[in-house]
C-alpha cells in the first residue's frame, strides 16, 4: 500500500485542470450495455472506480479499453448477465450494471455492492424501481437476481429516507430506456451527473425529458445506437482544490470546471470570505488571510453535496470561530473526525451534526484514510499542519482523484507518494 507524506505550509498557487466526472463516468459506462454497437465515452478520469467498472464490463464478455482519457466499448451480443461479488463488492457504483443487464438480456445476477465504509446504503430504492417496471426479483446468496422479458413503462416514485438517490434514478432509468411504454420517475435525482448520463442516453437515441428536474419522464425504445460522447469535468474534485486554495491562502485558477454546477460550494466559499470568481470556463479561487466561520447542511443537489463535507470540515477547523456541519445524506459519515483531531482540530460529533471550533493551526500526524472523501480531507489538513503528515491507505484516495498529489505539487505543495513499510 501506498502513503502520502506532505510538508505543510505552502500557500497553492497556479493553474490546474480538472479531470472528468468519475460520478458521471461509472453509470455512463454501464449505460453501454444498452447497445450492440460501438461507444467512445471521452475525458474519462484515470481512477481505480473506473478500472474497477471496466473489469465488470470484460468480465460480462464487453470489449472495453482504455487509453490516455477515451474509452472504447463494444458490447456485441453478450448475453452474459452476471457480475460477480470479487469485483462489485469492491465499489458501490458497479450496482449500475443492473438495470442495463437487465433491459438488454432479460435477466441479470449481481451481487450486493461494496465501497467506502460511511455508514449502510441500501439499494431498495434500486429494486423498487425496478419491480414496478416489471422486474421479478429474488436474493441468493448475496446476490440479486433480476428477471423479465420486457420491462414495462409505470410511475414511480424514488424517495428514500434521506432524499432521491443518484444511483438509484439513473439505474431505473437506464432500464426505462428499452421498456415498453412510458416512464415517469418521481423524486428523480438531478446532480450533474444524472443529467450527463441523461444527455449520453439521448444522444444514443433513448427519449428522455425532465432530466434536470425531479420528475424525468422517459419514453421506452426498441434499440439504442453507439455514441461518442464528452464525460462533463468533476465537481467534487473541483470543489476539493477550491477547498485547497482556500485554506492555505492560494491563489488558484481551474481550468476545465463548470461554475453552475458549484453553486452551493461558492456559497459558503464566499461566506467564509475566500474569493471566488468565473473566467470563461475556469474559475479562480483566492484565499483570504482569516477564513470566517461558516455553517453548511449537506443535501441532494442543488444543495451543499455530501462529497464535500469532509473537505469543508478539513476548512473550518481553521476557521475564526464556531461552525455546524450537518449531514443529512448519510447522517454516519463522520469517520474522518477522529484523525482531524488527531491533527490538533478540536471537532465533537453530536447525532447527525458535527461542532467545530477552529484552532489557529493544525499539527501533521501520521494518520489513515478511512473511505474516499475522508483522504482528501486529510490531505487538506495535511496542507496547512505544521511540519509533516503522512497520510496512510491512501488507496481510497485513488478511487476517485486522478495523480492529486502530482495536481498539488505542481501548485507548489511539498508532497509525495511512497510505499508503506
Amino acid at each position: 500500500m501506498d502513503k502520502l507524506i506532505i510538508e505543510g505550509g505552502q500557500p497553492l498557487t497556479g493553474d490546474v485542470t480538472i479531470s472528468g466526472a468519475k460520478n458521471a463516468t461509472l453509470p455512463m459506462l454501464a449505460a453501454t450495455l444498452l447497445t450492440d454497437e460501438r461507444c467512445v465515452i471521452r475525458n474519462v478520469p484515470r481512477v481505480t472506480d473506473v478500472m474497477t467498472m471496466l473489469k465488470i464490463l470484460r468480465m460480462l464478455d464487453v470489449k472495453a479499453s482504455l487509453e490516455h482519457h477515451e474509452v472504447i466499448v463494444e458490447a456485441g451480443r453478450s448475453k452474459k448477465h452476471v457480475a460477480p461479488y470479487r469485483l462489485v463488492s469492491t465499489m458501490r457504483a458497479s450496482v449500475c450494471v443492473l438495470g442495463p443487464l437487465l433491459a438488454k438480456t432479460g435477466k441479470a445476477r449481481v451481487s450486493l455492492p461494496g465501497g467506502c465504509v460511511i455508514g449502510p446504503r441500501p439499494i431498495d430504492l434500486h429494486l423498487k424501481g425496478l419491480a414496478a417496471l416489471g422486474a421479478k426479483l429474488s436474493m441468493e446468496h448475496g446476490d440479486v437476481i433480476a428477471e423479465a422479458k420486457r420491462l414495462k413503462g409505470a410511475r414511480i416514485y424514488l424517495g428514500g429516507a434521506f432524499g432521491s438517490s443518484v444511483l438509484a434514478t439513473v439505474n431505473v432509468m437506464m432500464a426505462a430506456t428499452l421498456a415498453e411504454g412510458q416512464t415517469i420517475i418521481e423524486n428523480a435525482a438531478c446532480e450533474p451527473e444524472v443529467v450527463d448520463l441523461a444527455n449520453c442516453l439521448v444522444k444514443m437515441g433513448a427519449k428522455i425529458r425532465g432530466q434536470k428536474t425531479h420528475v424525468i419522464e422517459v419514453e421506452g425504445v426498441k434499440r439504442l445506437q453507439g455514441v461518442d460522447y464528452t464525460v462533463i469535468p468533476d465537481r467534487i474534485e473541483a470543489g476539493t482544490l477550491m477547498i485547497a486554495a482556500a485554506m492555505t491562502g492560494g491563489d488558484v485558477t481551474l481550468q476545465h470546471t463548470r461554475y453552475e454546477d458549484l453553486g452551493a460550494v461558492i456559497d459558503r466559499l464566499t461566506a467564509a470570505g475566500v474569493g471566488v470568481e468565473e473566467r470563461n470556463g475556469s474559475v479562480r479561487v483566492r484565499g483570504t488571510r482569516t477564513i470566517r466561520s461558516v455553517d453548511a447542511t449537506t443535501l441532494p443537489y442543488p444543495g451543499f453535496p455530501t462529497d464535500l463535507q469532509a473537505q469543508m470540515m478539513a476548512l473550518m477547523t481553521v476557521s475564526d470561530g464556531l461552525s455546524v456541519i450537518t449531514e443529512k445524506v448519510y447522517p454516519e459519515r463522520f469517520m474522518h473526525i477522529a484523525e482531524l483531531n488527531r491533527m490538533g482540530a478540536a471537532i465533537m460529533l453530536e447525532g447527525a451534526s458535527a461542532i467545530i471550533k477552529g484552532v489557529p493551526r493544525l499539527s501533521g500526524a501520521p494518520v489513515m484514510a478511512s473511505d474516499l472523501r475522508a483522504s482528501a480531507a486529510l490531505v487538506l489538513a495535511g496542507l496547512v499542519a505544521k511540519k509533516r503528515t503522512d497520510i496512510s491507505r491512501v488507496y481510497h484516495l485513488d478511487r476517485g482523484y486522478e495523480r492529486l498529489e502530482e495536481k498539488l505539487e505542481r501548485l507548489g505543495v511539498r508532497i509525495r507518494r511512497e510505499r508503506e513499510e
